[in-house]
This record gives structure tokens, sequence and C-alpha cells, in this order.
């Protein structure tokens, strides 16, 4: 018998590295970027602006309003519920920062 270790599919070999190196976990954070409006909702796609996700699992969003950034406190444990819903690294929390680069709603 060989000492020779058994040739490994490319696709293993890379999804056991991205798992090994946390990649993984920071690109299923990042999907929530992309899939925010189908995730939360039209109502408050609306109103927000999903920025970036913190290396502790922070997701930073920023709300037209005051207003709307202390009702979205008040729903962040049911959002982050649908956030991490099937999802391989978890959003720990949201940071909700009124003003900024929402847009208006009549604009998106």
């Amino acid at each position: 018998m060989s000492d020779t270790p058994r040739p490994v599919p490319l696709a293993e070999a890379l999804q056991a590295w991205l798992k090994r190196s946390g990649i993984a976990k920071r690109l299923g954070q990042a999907g929530v970027l992309d899939e925010w409006a189908e995730l939360v909702g039209p109502q408050i796609a609306k109103v927000t602006v999903p920025e970036s996700v913190s290396a502790e699992g922070v997701l930073r969003v920023q709300v037209q309003t005051a207003a709307w950034a202390s009702e979205l406190s008040l729903m962040t444990p049911q959002i982050l519920g649908r956030l991490n819903k099937g999802r391989t690294g978890r959003i720990k929390g949201i940071r909700w920062v009124a003003g900024g680069s929402a847009p208006p709603a009549e604009e998106r």
C-alpha cells in the first residue's frame, strides 16, 4: 500500500478550505445584503439600505428616519430570525442607523 493520499475532487477541497478559513461563514452573512428585500419584505425594504456585515456578524442598515429606526429596533428579533433561516453564516445583531443613504420611499 502506498502512503500517498488519495486525490480529492477540487469542489470538495475548496468547500473544506472555505469552511476552515471562515470564508464560507462570511459569504453566508454577506448574502443577506443581496437578499435583503426578499427577506424583510417590500415595506421595510423601501425605507432601508443594508450596508455591510462586520466580522462579528453585525449588520449595519441605513434607515430613512429615526422613527423607522426605532420601530425596526423593536422588530430586530423577528428580522434576525428571517435573516438567519437556512443560512451558513449567522447575523448576530443589527445596527439601525437613521438618516444617510436610504432614499425616500418614492424614489425606490
